[in-house]
């Protein structure tokens, strides 16, 4: 399980993710109707700009592997962010 907490002057709290959610993440961006809308997307808004940009397809089996690696790790503290303004985010896995 990922938690997530986030402290403010204000407010304070924590956000547990577990991986069956991180899993069914993953199963619907790396699906292929999800990639092509995106592209899709993408393209419309940067007709202005007329530069090609595309998403390369994500791979289910490498993201898999990762998230899989991501639990054998428990405890690892991933992201820890302090901003002056006293806001912080803590996410550990």
């Amino acid at each position: 399980m990922i938690n997530i907490k986030v402290k403010t002057k204000g407010v304070r709290f924590s956000l547990p993710v577990p991986y069956l959610f991180l899993n069914l993440g993953i199963f619907i961006l790396t699906s292929e109707f999800v990639q092509k809308q995106v592209n899709k997307w993408i393209k419309e808004s940067m007709k202005e700009n007329e530069m090609p940009f595309t998403i390369p397809q994500l791979n289910k089996k490498e993201l898999g592997k990762i998230v899989s690696e991501l639990k054998k790790h428990r405890g690892l503290e991933i992201v820890d962010v302090q901003a002056k303004d006293g806001t912080e985010v803590f996410i550990r896995l």
